[in-house]
């Protein structure tokens, strides 16, 4: 069986605001906070590990976007994220920069 983390960590990219886009409109983007390691909770989620994400969300450090930080997106076209797809979802983290 292939190794899943392994599997999800070559999958990790570099994304722009505008390659998001479309993924924000079908409501697919999930923010992860800088607490959290991206392919940690891409792993928890496609091992449907409900109790981790519950503790993530109850925390904020896992959630949709909020406006703000759409419309800061919106507004600075530089930002830069790591993506990391675990269908149906885009997880994605703000690069510092």
């Amino acid at each position: 069986m292939p190794d899943l983390r392994a599997e999800l960590e070559q999958t990790v990219d570099e994304a722009t605001w505008d390659l998001l886009i479309p993924h924000v409109k079908r409501d697919a983007v999930i923010f992860v906070t800088q607490e959290l390691n991206l392919v940690d909770v891409g792993v928890a989620i496609a091992r449907d590990d409900i109790l981790s994400i519950q503790s993530w969300i109850s925390k904020q450090q896992l959630h949709k976007p909020f406006s703000e930080q759409l419309a800061d997106w919106n507004t600075d076209k530089t930002k830069r994220f790591q993506a990391l797809i675990v269908q149906p979802y885009v997880l994605v983290q703000e690069l510092a920069g």
